[in-house]
C-alpha cells in the first residue's frame, strides 16, 4: 500500500503541496459513539450523514434564508480523479477527508483545501491476477471514522483501517473471496467500537448476499447475516434462515438469490441494532431464480439485527417477490415523531419503489407508507395485512409490460435528508419507467447465471417515462401527515444528495452542474452557482473559526452518469460533461469567501469518427452487441455505446480503426489498460473481439456521415 504526503501532483495547484508534516489542527482524537450521535456539534461532520442519525441535518444558521445569496466559493481544490465522484467527505478537526477513484483516500486542511496525504489502496494490484479484473465499479460513497481511524472499503472487498491522522494502514481484511463476483461501492459503517459492510453484485453471477460487521481495533469478523438462505441439503445457520427458505421456490441457491446490501444503513443507539436496507433478486426476473413464486426474504426489505451478535430482529419488505430491481439500499433516517398523540422513535425510508415508509423501529411495523412517486406496480401498502398488494400483471405475465417507477428508481442512493426543525425529507425523486420484455427464450426456470457475466433474466429492458410532468424533481414530504409539501421540477432524473439546516435551507447538485439553494419552506430557489460539471455527491456543512462553510465534491457518478455525456429523450441531452475533459473538485462555500476559481471547458459532446477503410459486418455487430452489453461495457462506456462522463466514447477512438486489432486486443483482453480502471476481459476470443470492434464502428458511423459531417 503506498502513502502519499500531499501528492497533489496532476496540476499546477497539486504540485506546490508536497509537504511531509501534518498541520498542527489535525488530530488523533478518539471518536466515539457519544461524538457520533451529538446533534450539536457544528465544527465536525463525522458520518455519513452527519450523526448516527443519518439526517443531514445541521443546527448551523449563519447562512440562511435571508443571506444565502451572498455565497460565494471559499476555497477549491482540484481532483486527479477522471471518474465517478458521488461520496460524502468527513470533516474532523478541521481536516477534510474524502474517498475518490480507485478507493484513493485524500486529506484536505479543511480552511484552505490544501492537500495533506493521500494513501492509495492499489486496488489494480490487488485484482491483477484474479477474476475481479473483469468487472471494475471505481467508486465509493465515504468513509467512517471511529476512535484515531478511518475506514475504507475498496470495491475488490477489502475492509481497511488507516489513521486519521497521517494515513498510515493499520490492518485490513477480505470481506469476500476474490473469485466471487462481488464488489464494495457504500461506506462502511463504524458503530460501538464494530465497523459493519455489505456489498454488491446481483446482477454479476450467482450471489448470496450478507453483511458483516467486523472488530474496528483489530479487524476480525464479530458477526455475518445471510440476507437470503442457503442451500437446505447443507443445513441452515440459524431458525431465520430456514424461516426465509419457506418464502423460496425452485433451487433458488444456484444463483445465490442476491439480496446484496451495497448502501443504506444505521446505527440505532437507543434499541442497540443495526437496520439496514437489502438488495434485489439475482437474477432480477423471480421466474428464473424462485419459478414457483414466493416473497423471497429477505430480498428488497429493510432489516433489523442486534448489533451485538447479528441476531434477527424484525424486517419490512418493500417489494415482495421482486421483479423490477426494487432494491431498498436507500437511505435509512432516524427520528422522534408524534403520530397520532403519541411519541414514536421512527425510521424513514424512500426506496427505489415510489413509497415513502414511516417504521416504528422499536418494534418494525410499517405505520405509514404512501406512493412518493408514480407507481403502478402495487396498488396500496396495506396496513392492516403489513404488505404490499402488486398490481395484476405487475410481474409482466404477457411478456412485456411497461413498469414505474425504472430499475434506477423513484428515489436511487442520493441522500435524502430530514430537517426535524420543520418535519419534512427532502427526497432526489427520478421520474422514469422501464418496460420490461420476457419472451422466455433467455429467461428459463433453472437458468445458471455465469460468474462476472451480466444477466437480468430478461429478454429486453428499455427506459420509458412515468407520467409525471417532468424527469426529475425534488421534493419534499411530511412523515406524519404523509403528503407532499412541495415538489421542484427538475429537467433531468438522478438529481444529486441533499443536505438541509436549521437556517431552513436545503442545498443540492444537480447533473447540469447547478449548485442550488432553496427554501426548504416553500422550494424556492434562493441561490445557485455553475460548478462546470454534473453534480451527485451531497453537499455538507461545517463551522470553524466562527465560519460557516458548504462543502461538495463536483463530478457526476452512478449508473446514469454513462449516458451524461450525449444526447437522449430522457433528460440526459446538453450536458456535455465529457470523459478527461471537465475537472473533478472540492468546492467549498461561505458568505465572505473571495477565492478565484478558474472556469471548466465548455461542455462537449463527443464526435464519432467515420473509419473509411473499415467495413461493417452487420452479423459480427449484432454479435458484438451482446458480448459489449453481456460484459458490463455498458455500464461505464454506454447504452449503444454513446458514453459520458465514466469513460471515453469509443465511437470516436482510432483503437478501433482498421488496422488497430493489435492494441484492442492488448487493451481488452491483456489489461494495459487496468491501471486506469479499464478491466481485462482474458476469456474473450478473437471472434469476441472482433464483433466488438464491428458493433462500435457500426454505431460510429451510424452517429456520422463520411467526410466527418453529423
Amino acid at each position: 500500500m503506498k502513502l502519499i504526503r500531499s501528492s497533489l501532483s496532476l496540476t499546477a495547484f497539486m504540485a506546490t503541496a508536497f509537504l511531509s508534516i501534518t498541520p498542527l489542527h489535525a488530530s488523533d482524537r478518539n471518536i466515539t459513539d457519544k461524538e457520533l450521535s451529538d446533534e450539536s456539534n457544528t465544527s465536525d461532520w463525522l458520518a455519513y450523514g452527519r450523526t448516527h442519525s443519518e439526517q443531514r441535518f445541521s443546527p448551523l444558521t449563519d447562512i440562511n434564508v435571508s443571506n444565502v445569496s451572498q455565497l460565494k466559493p471559499e476555497w477549491y481544490a482540484p481532483l486527479p480523479d477522471k471518474s465517478d465522484i458521488v461520496g460524502t467527505p468527513l470533516v474532523v478537526d478541521g481536516v477534510m477527508y474524502y474517498v475518490g477513484e480507485m478507493n484513493r483516500v485524500r486529506a484536505f486542511d479543511a480552511r484552505t483545501g490544501k492537500m495533506l496525504w493521500e494513501y492509495d489502496p492499489d486496488v489494480a494490484k490487488e485484482i491483477a491476477n484474479n477474476d475481479m479484473k473483469k468487472v471494475f465499479w471505481k467508486h465509493n460513497r465515504g468513509l467512517s471514522t471511529y476512535g484515531d481511524k478511518l475506514f475504507l472499503a475498496t470495491w475488490d472487498g477489502r475492509l481497511i483501517a488507516i489513521t486519521r491522522k497521517d494515513g498510515k494502514e493499520v490492518w485490513q481484511t477480505r470481506t469476500f473471496d476474490h473469485d466471487q463476483p462481488l464488489n464494495i461501492t457504500g461506506h462502511p459503517k463504524a458503530f460501538d467500537g464494530k465497523v459493519f459492510v455489505g456489498n454488491g453484485g446481483t446482477e454479476l453471477g450467482p450471489t448470496r448476499g450478507y453483511v458483516t460487521a467486523y472488530d474496528a481495533e483489530t479487524g476480525e469478523q464479530v458477526w455475518r447475516f445471510y440476507i437470503v438462505p442457503g442451500n437446505p441439503a447443507d443445513g441452515f445457520e440459524d431458525a431465520t434462515q430456514e424461516m426465509a427458505a419457506e418464502t423460496w421456490s425452485g433451487r433458488w441457491w444456484e444463483n445465490g438469490g442476491g439480496g446484496n446490501a451495497w448502501h443504506g444503513w444505521t446505527y440505532d443507539e437507543k434499541y442497540d441494532q443495526l437496520i439496514f436496507g437489502t438488495g434485489n433478486g439475482g437474477p432480477w426476473n423471480i421466474k428464473v431464480r424462485s419459478p414457483e413464486g414466493g416473497s423471497n426474504l429477505f430480498l428488497s426489505s429493510v432489516v433489523a439485527v442486534d448489533a451485538d451478535t447479528g441476531e434477527y430482529r424484525w424486517h419490512v419488505q418493500t417489494a415482495p417477490g421482486d421483479t423490477w430491481d426494487y432494491n431498498s439500499n436507500m437511505d435509512l433516517v432516524l427520528a422522534n415523531l408524534e403520530i397520532d398523540g403519541r411519541d414514536v422513535d421512527a425510521v424513514m425510508h424512500a426506496p427505489k419503489n415510489g413509497f415513502f415508509y414511516t417504521i416504528d423501529r422499536s418494534n418494525g411495523r410499517v405505520l405509514s407508507a404512501e406512493k412518493f412517486a408514480d407507481a403502478n406496480w402495487s396498488t396500496k401498502y396495506d396496513l392492516e395485512e403489513q404488505r404490499h398488494i402488486v398490481a395484476d400483471g405487475a410481474r409482466y405475465p404477457g411478456g412485456e409490460k411497461n413498469i414505474y417507477p425504472s430499475a434506477f428508481g423513484a428515489h436511487s442512493w442520493h441522500a435524502m435528508s430530514y430537517n426535524p426543525k420543520l418535519n419534512l425529507a427532502f427526497i432526489p425523486t427520478n421520474h422514469l419507467g422501464n418496460t420490461f420484455k420476457d419472451d422466455g427464450k433467455e429467461t428459463k426456470p433453472g437458468h445458471k447465471m455465469e460468474s462476472h457475466k451480466l444477466y437480468m433474466g430478461l429478454t429486453g429492458w428499455e427506459l420509458t417515462k412515468d407520467p409525471h410532468e417532468s424527469r426529475g424533481s425534488l421534493q419534499a414530504w411530511d412523515p406524519v401527515a404523509n403528503k407532499r409539501v412541495w415538489q421542484v421540477n427538475q429537467k433531468s432524473p438522478w438529481g444529486g444528495g441533499t443536505l438541509t439546516t436549521a437556517g431552513n435551507l436545503i442545498f443540492q447538485g444537480l447533473p447540469d452542474g447547478m449548485f442550488k439553494a432553496y427554501d426548504a419552506r416553500t422550494g424556492d430557489v434562493l441561490w445557485s452557482y455553475n460548478v462546470g460539471l454534473g453534480i451527485s455527491a451531497p453537499p455538507i456543512t461545517y463551522e470553524l473559526d466562527g465560519k460557516q462553510m458548504v462543502s461538495l465534491l463536483v463530478g457526476p457518478g452512478g449508473a446514469l452518469a454513462s449516458n451524461f455525456g450525449g444526447p437522449g429523450e430522457l433528460g440526459f441531452e446538453g450536458h456535455g460533461w465529457k470523459y478527461g475533459v471537465h475537472e473533478r473538485r472540492i468546492m467549498t462555500f461561505s458568505l465572505d469567501g473571495t477565492a478565484v476559481v478558474p472556469e471548466q471547458p465548455e461542455p462537449q459532446l463527443a464526435k464519432p469518427v467515420f473509419d473509411e477503410a473499415f467495413e461493417v459486418d452487420p452479423k459480427k455487430a449484432e454479435a458484438g452487441a451482446g458480448v459489449f452489453a453481456g460484459n458490463a461495457c455498458i455500464a461505464c462506456h454506454g447504452v449503444g455505446a454513446v458514453a459520458g462522463i465514466k469513460a471515453p466514447d469509443l465511437r470516436e477512438s482510432p483503437i478501433l480503426f482498421e488496422g488497430n486489432e493489435k492494441a484492442f486486443e492488448s487493451i481488452v483482453r491483456g489489461g494495459a489498460l487496468l491501471a486506469n480502471g479499464m478491466p481485462e476481459y482474458p476469456d474473450l476470443t478473437d471472434e469476441d473481439l472482433e464483433s466488438i470492434r464491428h458493433y462500435i464502428r457500426r454505431q460510429a458511423h451510424d452517429g456520422v456521415k463520411p467526410g466527418g459531417g453529423h
